[in-house]
């Protein structure tokens, strides 16, 4: 009997002492001593006292941290704008690591296709008819025909994405997050006509809800940025608000690169803001507009080529520089021969330029990248990315100083060592379509 009373108490405090911890895990800005379990929600980050090294290598180290596993969805917000997705999931592991300086985080899901070719440039000579040139660029995204039947496979990019509250100043984001600056297919009232006209929306993006609301927007495009081992550090804002966006259609940008801030406003109604410029940085479209034969219809062909080069994906500014690899292309002739200065591309002889037949078909070994790969600097340089891809998924690794020398409310400062609600997304070998996990939170250590 002593002994069954024994092992009754030391049960009963067992389930006292497990039930009393559960609890305080779910209290908002608690201390934590020890890296605990995932609720599904909660991405813990785990104290350091030195971080780890940016190479998209799991370190030993990262075995500490907790790992929270969630599933990313594509949603439907309606009028088919994510047709060809919607439904597919992305499930992806993420772990966090912070220590006196900076904040670390780990990503890991998995990916049978490793997708950095971004719209393509390829040559078709069916398209080559008098007036037009054969040189075309595959689709960033899946397309279909009239009646629904995939035709080509997407050619967009592999990309990662995290939103955060900056300065708690969009309420809406604490219970909505991703969600909470999305404004897609909208009704409007159409002031562009008098009287105003209310029109279903058939557009959207996304801008907050007040002009005093902004959120921080982290996105790893796993072509463009990496290519010098960068995230890419924007903003939202409100982006003037419904009267702007009432008048173009529901689809007012409030999406912004760091660094650039409100200069003024347009001189005519609805007096949308207008924003300061930055440096030239990141990716810019390897595109141009030529004349046929020099005299005849105005056409669109690649600006840059690495001449002889073969799968290729992108071409760097640095190498578009007097003493760089790369040409610029000077003519087009109405057959579709390219000219740069010291040869010409010759896109009917042989299969290097043209596009590999099929719903899943590829494209010749030496199509061309559709874009010029330019450091982020300043305000858009505060994230260090390393990614790699393993054959069967991606591993991205990245950090951010836990504040950063951010002075114009577009950075998150995690110094306060709060908790702090977010957002992930995925993209899978697309431009705009992508798999979203909104309300998850991050807590530290303690």
């Amino acid at each position: 009997m002593k002994l069954f009373q024994k092992k009754f108490t030391w049960v009963l405090a067992t389930i006292i002492l497990t039930f009393g911890y559960v609890v305080s895990c779910t209290k908002n800005d608690q201390v934590l001593t020890q890296a605990t379990t995932s609720n599904g929600t909660t991405l813990v980050s785990m104290k350091v006292s030195t971080g780890p090294t940016i190479d998209g290598t799991v370190d030993a180290m990262w075995n500490n941290a907790t790992k929270l596993n969630v599933t990313t969805q594509v949603p439907d917000p309606g009028n088919g704008i994510f047709a060809g997705y919607i439904g597919e999931t992305y499930p992806v592991t993420l772990r966090s690591m912070y220590d006196d300086q900076n904040i670390y985080f780990l990503a890991e899901w998995a990916d049978a296709e490793k997708s950095v070719a971004v719209s393509t440039w390829y040559f078709n000579p069916a398209l080559n008819v008098a007036g037009k040139t054969g040189w075309a660029q595959e689709p960033s995204s899946k397309s279909f025909d009239a009646n629904g039947t995939l035709i080509r496979d997407g050619f967009g990019e592999d990309k990662l994405a995290m939103l955060w509250n900056i300065d708690n100043s969009t309420p809406k984001f604490i219970t909505q997050t991703c969600y909470a600056s999305c404004h897609v297919f909208t009704p409007y009232l159409d002031y562009s006509v008098t009287p105003a006209v209310l029109k279903p929306n058939a557009s959207g993006n996304h801008y907050t809800n007040g002009p005093s609301e902004k959120i921080d927007m982290w996105w790893a495009h796993l072509s463009k940025d990496l290519v010098n081992n960068q995230m890419d550090d924007n903003y939202q804002d409100w982006a003037g608000g419904p009267g702007v966006t009432n008048l173009v259609g529901g689809s007012g940008n409030g999406r912004h690169v760091d660094g650039i801030t409100v200069s003024g406003a347009s001189a005519t109604w609805p007096y949308a803001p207008t924003y300061t410029t930055t440096p030239v940085q990141g990716s810019s479209n390897n595109r141009q507009s030529l004349k046929l034969d020099g005299t005849g219809a105005t056409v669109t062909v690649p600006m840059w080529i690495i001449p002889n080069a073969t799968n290729y994906y992108y071409i760097k500014a640095s190498d578009t520089l007097a003493a760089g690899s790369a040409r610029k292309i000077t003519a087009i002739s109405s057959s579709g021969v390219l000219t740069y200065n010291g040869g010409t591309i010759e896109p009917n002889v042989g299969a290097d330029y043209l596009q590999v037949a099929g719903v899943y078909g590829s494209d010749g070994p030496k199509c061309i990248p559709s874009y010029i790969a330019s450091p982020l600097i300043n305000e858009r340089a505060d994230i260090t990315c390393s990614a790699v891809y393993t054959g069967s998924g991606w591993v991205v690794e990245y950090k951010r100083k836990l504040k950063t020398g951010d002075v114009l409310k577009q950075d998150i400062d995690f110094t306060s060592l709060q908790d702090q609600p977010f957002g992930v997304a995925i993209w899978n070998k697309s431009n705009n379509q992508h798999g979203i996990k909104p309300n998850l939170l991050l807590k530290f250590q303690k």
